[in-house]
């Protein structure tokens, strides 16, 4: 499969609980840490869930 790095860049603060539970679920939870993970359906369900705090490359 191929692989995407996620990149944090918006802070959890003010956000709600399933947002910042997803963050954790994809390895981030502090601002501008970065993960490489594998692109399946349901990591990519979760970015798609939190896209205004992160960037995403191929």
């Amino acid at each position: 499969m191929a692989k995407i790095k996620i990149t944090q860049t918006g802070s959890p603060i003010r956000r709600h609980k399933t947002q910042r539970a997803t963050l954790v679920g994809l390895g981030l939870n502090k601002m501008h840490r970065t993960v490489e993970v594998e692109a399946t359906p349901e990591v990519l369900g979760q970015v798609r869930k939190v896209a205004h705090l992160l960037k995403v490359e191929d």
